[in-house]
């Protein structure tokens, strides 16, 4: 069944937590193609006016308080689709015409649309829905951030997994525990492969309905440019789903960006250099130029640097010949960080948590940027790899289960908490300045 690609995306049943078989360790959806074509024919006989649309989602934009991307797929072309959009209660509706773009990978074609929301206004609740001619979804909230209000924000870890319902446990639960989270993000390895579209398929149907209702801030991972053969490729699939803003790259336009929320300025870097080395060389040098710009355009309170690949290198207990110390990314990107005054460095891929405090010169220090590594969000575990670094302040309890943490954003302070699937917080790093 893994082979099986000839079925198209919509035959996926919404909810993987049903669909989901573990076989031979990897991730399989079933197929229940005649009987989703059959509720599908039954809703539209019911609901004639409803739009056919899939995984709908709020992408972030460069400055979300004004401005949101809206994504969704569909089986054929609809050369009508658009989003309309409106304060909440308002009767005035405007209207924003959606792109078509045909989409293969893994043997699976879609359509993907996509619609730029444009001149909302900061601190206001809109609600939106998507449209193709006659037909229409159901409205969908949609509120923008004011410039300087606090707010709060949703990190998750590696949610790569062979049976995504985990992740979908974790992602949902810290949503219901922080329904007042302006938007999240994913720290990169959102998939085991990124060819396999049942994995993308059920990556987005865990974050339903929240992926719908507030904006998703991706970031690359490695697992992203695996195929099915677990060669390393272009992070195709990847690029296509998610429209961030643009980096002004010919390059490498969607591998790194940056955005505005309230009074923080983010950088999503990209650390897939060595996956990327032998299609296009660069990724690094383009970054190191591209970022003290970025950042010091910015005139926001806090700076933020989101990374997928870790700044350190652990010993592990099965290579006593590894030391410790900084990882190449560390050593890229370390000095910069230092030099342009970034307040918080988030990264991820080991899928272990792990507060080290301020680092400044590579030392330990009493300023200088706070590096938190992440965790894990998956059913992807590496119980009792990594010994402690130097460095490490904090560690997730051994052996390591999943987590996600909660970022809050106020005048004087960033907040961040780690906390484990059922809500109990397992550490809280505050940075003041």
């Amino acid at each position: 069944m893994a082979n099986d690609h000839q079925f198209n995306r919509r035959t996926f049943l919404k909810f993987a937590g049903g669909a989901a078989v573990i076989v031979g360790g990897g991730f399989l959806a079933r197929r229940f193609d005649v009987l989703g074509r059959a509720v599908k024919r039954l809703d539209k006989i019911a609901n004639p006016q409803r739009i056919e649309a899939d995984f709908i989602c709020q992408i972030i934009t460069r400055d979300p308080s004004v401005s949101r991307t809206i994504m969704w797929q569909s089986e054929a072309v609809e050369s009508a689709a658009a989003v309309e959009w409106r304060e909440v209660d308002a009767q005035e509706v405007q209207r924003a015409a959606a792109s078509n773009e045909d989409f293969t990978d893994d043997g699976c074609a879609a359509v993907l649309h996509m619609a730029g929301i444009e001149g909302l206004t900061p601190g206001k609740s809109y609600e939106y829905r998507l449209v193709n001619g006659e037909e229409a979804s159901e409205w969908w909230p949609l509120t923008t951030p004011a410039e300087r209000d606090g707010f709060k924000a949703l990190i998750f870890p590696d949610s790569q997994s062979s049976d995504y319902s985990v992740w979908r446990d974790v992602a949902q639960g810290a949503w219901q525990r922080n329904p007042n989270a302006g938007f999240f993000v994913n720290m990169g390895d959102l998939v085991d492969n990124g060819e396999d579209h049942t994995q993308w398929d059920a990556w987005l149907s865990a974050v339903a309905p929240m992926i719908e209702q507030i904006p998703f801030a991706p970031v690359m991972g490695n697992h992203e440019t695996y195929d099915r053969n677990w060669q390393v490729r272009l992070p195709k699939a990847y690029l296509q789903e998610f429209a961030v803003p643009d980096n002004g790259s010919e390059a490498f336009s969607r591998y790194y960006y940056s955005f505005d929320y309230g009074m923080c300025h983010f950088a999503v870097l990209n650390t897939q250099m060595d996956e990327t080395a032998d299609f296009k060389q660069g990724l690094l040098e383009e970054q190191l130029s591209w970022l003290p710009e970025d950042m010091e355009k910015s005139r926001k309170q806090w700076k933020v640097a989101l990374l997928h690949k870790d700044v350190l290198q652990y010993r592990i207990h099965q290579r006593p010949e590894r030391t410790e110390g900084f990882s190449d990314i560390g050593e890229a990107f370390m000095p910069v960080f230092d030099k342009l005054g970034v307040d918080l460095v988030l990264t991820a891929h080991l899928h272990t948590y792990r507060n080290r405090g301020h680092i400044e010169a590579f030392r330990r220090s009493a300023k200088g940027p706070v590096y938190i590594l992440t965790g894990v969000a998956g059913d992807v575990r590496y119980p009792n790899l990594w010994i402690d670094h130097a460095l490490d302040e904090a560690v997730a309890p051994q052996p390591e289960t999943d987590n996600y943490l909660v970022l809050e954003a106020k005048d004087a302070q960033l907040a961040v908490e780690c906390f484990l699937p059922d809500g109990t917080r397992i550490d809280r790093v505050e940075v003041v300045k």
